[in-house]
């Protein structure tokens, strides 16, 4: 091999069987999303709700009763 002479190497594609490609998956790390613990319709809600307890109060401590229609 001193004679710097390059060695040339056949292909050689089968004409039968199977090929077979292994793909190996690999995890990409992505930056963490932030997520509210609470949705903006439920805060709503919740806000709501509290403003109607405030308002039943008041409207107790003044001595109005509600009268149910059922």
């Amino acid at each position: 091999m001193s004679d710097n002479r390059t060695a040339r190497i056949e292909e050689y594609l089968p004409t039968q069987g199977l090929l077979y490609f292994d793909e190996q998956l690999k995890y990409v790390v992505s930056k963490p999303k932030i997520m509210p613990l609470k949705s903006l319709t439920l805060e709503k809600l919740e806000t709501l709700q509290n403003d109607a307890q405030e308002k039943l109060k008041q409207q107790e401590k003044l001595g109005v009763n509600f009268q149910s229609t059922e």
